[in-house]
């Protein structure tokens, strides 16, 4: 539990000042694969607002159970996409985040998006490896295990989950998601051409310099082909028409599947590369052909406009170790947020699993 009373929440306690005022603090600058300390609740709790935000991001109570442990930096987030209206990168201050912690929505109506948490530096300090070689210490616990704690900052935290709610409206809620926009400043569209702009992408560790060239040069020659051929690299159109088919595998977690060729995908698609209304992005497509695990069904998540809890008509599945690399997008190029795509069943095939045990579901 805390001992912070709730009338510090949203200014600086004593434990905060004595560090120079986190809230002003100079950037860590960290890199990826650097190892952090969450600070304490206490000193967390210094730096928010009256709504649990440090420069409009919220502290979420999901996070609370990191607090004093160590881990290592997964990117540094100093850019991050816009998944609320424009599907465009913006840019973000002196915030990371940290390898394997995702957001588990035990706070937000059982919401099963797994968000990469956003921490901001001042949350943060640098810190030793564990002594121990392995990830003991960072291992973020399953979903559906948060410890949120208990007392008046915990409580706190809880409440600036849910917005006011209006005469007779419906509940929602407020997550690092719904606030990203308030977060984050524009990025203009001249300023996404400029090989400046992408630096930082690769001083940080984001970006392997391997990449960083290939996917320049790819976004380049893209450039051009959109202008003289109206299409890009790698090209995906939808031949379905208006009704477009589905199916129904099953899948649960841990099963075996194969992500279907992408002639086959295109052929489930229409014109606004759509499937009962589910997206397949660009981004998707390196992973045609490829053998994968079903990590979980998704069937309610939290809308990122409305902050309402939302049933799926038709769940979706993400993949075990599958995200968005921001390498092939247009106007997301080297986003480090790490989105799960969602995927329809048609989208894949079932594969025999040699691990099986006979008799299995699998």
């Amino acid at each position: 539990g805390s001992n912070v009373h709730p009338s510090v929440f949203g200014r600086q306690t004593p434990s905060a000042s004595s560090e120079a005022g986190l809230t002003g603090m100079a950037s860590l600058r960290l890199r990826v694969n650097e190892w952090v300390e969450v600070r304490s609740l206490e000193e967390i709790v210094g730096t928010l607002d009256a709504n649990g935000c440090l420069d409009g991001l919220p502290f979420m109570p999901e996070m609370v159970q990191y607090c004093g442990k160590r881990f290592r930096v997964y990117k540094s987030a100093h850019k991050t996409c816009d998944t609320i209206n424009q599907y465009v990168i913006r840019r973000m201050d002196k915030t990371v985040h940290l390898e394997g912690l995702r957001c588990d929505g035990q706070s937000h109506g059982g919401c099963q998006a797994g968000c990469l948490l956003f921490w901001k530096e001042c949350w943060l300090k640098r810190a030793q490896p564990p002594i121990r070689s392995g990830l003991e210490e960072a291992a973020p616990r399953p979903v559906g295990s948060t410890l949120t704690g208990t007392g008046p900052a915990c409580e706190m935290l809880q409440r600036a989950t849910r917005v006011p709610d209006e005469a007779g409206g419906e509940e929602r809620y407020r997550c690092q998601a719904t606030e990203l926009l308030k977060a984050t400043s524009s990025v203009r569209r001249r300023d996404q051409w400029d090989p400046r702009f992408y630096w930082r992408d690769l001083t940080s560790g984001n970006v392997a310099l391997r990449d960083f060239v290939r996917y320049g040069l790819l976004a380049i020659v893209n450039a051009f082909m959109l202008r003289w051929r109206g299409r890009r690299y790698p090209h995906v159109c939808g031949l379905a028409g208006k009704r477009t088919p589905t199916a129904e595998l099953n899948l649960r977690s841990g099963d075996l599947i194969r992500v279907r060729s992408r002639r086959e995908i295109m052929n489930t698609l229409n014109a606004q590369l759509r499937n009962r209304g589910l997206w397949f992005d660009v981004e998707m497509v390196p992973h045609c052909g490829s053998e994968k695990r079903v990590l979980r069904r998704v069937e309610q998540i939290v809308d990122e406009k409305t902050g309402r809890l939302i049933r799926l008509p038709h769940a979706c599945l993400i993949l075990d170790g599958v995200t968005c690399s921001g390498n092939l997008s247009t106007y997301r190029m080297f986003c480090p947020r790490a989105v799960y795509p969602y995927w329809r069943e048609i989208w894949l095939d079932r594969v025999e699993d040699p691990l099986a045990a006979p008799g299995s579901h699998a």
